[in-house]
């Protein structure tokens, strides 16, 4: 384990054991960078990690600029239809699509720069009005819609949810499975394996509850305090 002179781990330290922990569950490894600067990124880049993730547009255009292009950026934050076309060239992965005109935006701008892009869609299961995302009925009303999985410039890559900032785990345990049971049965009916089984996306888990994920079934963490402090 990799420690400071004072005896302390350090960041390198603590990220090597935290992308074993979760590369050993099956899952990936998203370092949530918002609010950090590049030099603070780039340690963490040496030593091989690669998706980080924002929630505005303007702060993930800004380090795209001053970090290495084999970067994957992903957002993870709300986003505005009129944000989409400054990152539609690049982003790797949108994971908080959380409604139909969205998607359409996405689509659009994703035809107009040549490209397809990875997205998650966004469920609500937290007890928190201030978290985004579609109610599982609107969740299922989208998907049965076979425009939608028509859409050249999209690629439905599976769910993200984020759950309730609270201490009691067991009701965070209970919305993460209830996200995963969503995406199982996404994943079992035949009306929505497009794009060639790529629907395989779990995408559940931050620094205060990404165990309880993992044993829920998070194939996709993101992680940014636990890893540089608040």
């Amino acid at each position: 384990m990799e420690k400071s002179e004072q005896g302390q781990d350090t960041e390198g330290g603590r990220y090597e054991r935290l992308r074993t922990e979760v590369e050993n569950a099956g899952a990936t490894l998203v370092v949530v960078s918002k609010t950090r600067r590049p030099e603070e990124l780039m340690p963490l880049y040496a030593k091989g990690q690669r998706i980080f993730a924002e929630n505005r547009v303007q702060e993930l255009l800004e380090k795209r600029a001053a970090m290495p292009e084999e970067v994957e950026w992903h957002v993870i934050g709300h986003l505005q239809t009129n944000k989409v076309k400054a990152i539609a060239p690049f982003v790797a992965m949108i994971q908080s699509v959380d409604s139909v005109r969205l998607l359409e935006e996405i689509n659009l701008q994703a035809i107009r720069c040549g490209r397809t892009i990875p997205v998650l869609l966004q469920v609500f299961i937290a007890a928190e009005e201030t978290k985004f995302g579609m109610q599982e009925e609107e969740l299922f009303r989208l998907l049965g819609q076979q425009e939608v999985w028509g859409m050249q410039g999209i690629d439905i890559r599976g769910l993200m949810g984020m759950a309730t900032q609270t201490e009691d785990r067991e009701q965070v345990r209970t919305e993460f499975g209830r996200l995963r049971g969503i995406f199982d049965r996404l994943k079992g009916d035949p009306r929505y394996r497009a794009g060639g089984g790529k629907f395989q996306i779990c995408s559940m888990g931050m620094s205060q509850d990404y165990q309880l994920a993992l044993q829920e079934g998070s194939t996709m963490v993101r992680i940014g305090s636990l890893l540089f402090g608040r």
